[in-house]
């Protein structure tokens, strides 16, 4: 069975900027690019997993995403598709969940579709939510300090003994 990260964008890979819908806005954080290559060098597919409540308040569009998206992919400047899926979660916090962080749905769906081994899966991301995903998706989680909120502030890392690392480089030094 194969593994996987699934990696929360803003705040993660790249700086959260709240609703970020100009690509040319889209700035990656330091360890991102670096993380991902050493990642994909020990065999972990790529999945991004991105909740942007900005479409369901109406802030801005499905397309204003997937061109933010489509920058990030620029920037890292790796072979592309640089993940194998992409989940955009469009709901506002009072709209019916369906993928909206922290449901496991998107997940589970590529653990089934992809033959993924949940032991060797990862959810990384910088906030409460990312982490809900991966607990309850039941696979490793970890936390990054590159996003707006000091993890270790988090009930999830205390709680459930999530390690935290200054970036998603020295998280992927750690992936065997």
């Amino acid at each position: 069975m194969a593994k996987a990260l699934f990696l929360d964008r803003d705040g993660t890979l790249i700086i959260d900027k709240v609703y970020l819908a100009d690509p040319m806005g889209v700035e990656l954080l330091p360890g991102a690019l670096d993380g991902l290559c050493l990642a994909r060098s020990r065999g972990y597919q790529l999945f991004l997993f991105t909740n942007q409540s900005g479409i369901g308040r109406g802030l801005h569009t499905l397309e204003d995403t997937l061109r933010v998206n489509a920058r990030l992919e620029e920037l890292l400047e790796l072979p592309r598709p640089v993940f194998t899926e992409v989940c955009i979660a469009p709901e506002a916090p009072d709209q019916p969940v369906v993928y909206r962080k922290p449901s496991p749905r998107f997940i589970l769906e590529m653990i089934a579709k992809h033959a993924l081994d949940p032991a060797q899966c990862w959810m990384v991301g910088d906030s409460a939510a990312d982490l809900g995903a991966g607990l309850n998706a039941k696979i490793n989680v970890a936390a990054v300090r590159t996003g707006k909120v000091d993890p270790q502030t988090l009930p999830e890392v205390a709680l459930q003994r999530v390690p935290v690392y200054e970036n998603l480089s020295e998280f992927a030094a750690t992936l065997k």
